[in-house]
């Protein structure tokens, strides 16, 4: 996000740009205005600011972003810790219900 907004740095009247279109297509056009962007502050709504402000507000959205990922790392660590010891007790619950099950055949034929 952030590296898109540095345009301006280019100094260039008209700059060629990729146009995203349903969330997976994109289409050439040219941007006219670089020192004035739009940018996507979710939920489809978009605001018009300088560059530098947008390359500001990307650096606020990283570093929060950052943060929240850095909070819920041990909850998602801890979850993965306990799926990995289900996992474990199911493997051993299955090898004993299969140990048991081989003799029963075995006295049955």
């Amino acid at each position: 996000m952030a590296q898109s907004v540095n345009i301006t740095e280019l100094n260039l009247p008209q700059l060629e740009v990729l146009k995203n279109q349903l969330d997976q297509m994109y289409v050439p056009g040219k941007l006219h205005d670089v020192e004035h962007v739009l940018i996507d502050v979710g939920t489809g709504y978009y605001v018009e600011k300088t560059a530098e402000d947008a390359r500001d507000f990307f650096k606020r959205k990283i570093d929060f972003l950052t943060k929240q990922m850095e909070k819920i790392q041990p909850a998602l660590q801890e979850k993965h810790a306990m799926k990995q010891a289900v996992m474990e007790m199911m493997s051993q619950k299955i090898q004993q219900l299969t140990a048991l099950g081989a003799p029963q055949a075995t006295a049955k034929a």
